[in-house]
């Protein structure tokens, strides 16, 4: 299950995680114009961990999810390839 907010300066979007225990805690992700930063509330350590990750960063993710293994490079918005 998962819910979609919009806020002031991002769009947020909750991971809920459902199903059989061990169940791991709620995943958000606050998408900013510049980044997007994903946190979650870490039970062992006590506090929550954030992940920043840049658009460009944000787009490979994208891609490796549907890449065999190996190395890439995708050409970047706006910009010629190089030779």
């Amino acid at each position: 299950m998962f819910t979609i907010e919009h806020e002031f300066d991002a769009t947020a979007i909750t991971l809920i995680d459902e199903g059989e225990p061990p169940l791991c805690e709620d995943v958000i992700i606050r998408a900013f114009e510049d980044c997007v930063r994903i946190t979650q509330y870490d039970p062992h350590e006590e506090r929550v961990a954030e992940i920043t990750l840049s658009p460009a960063q944000l787009r490979d993710l994208g891609a490796a999810l549907d890449l065999p293994e190996g190395i890439y490079r995708l050409p970047r918005p706006g910009r010629e390839e190089e030779p």
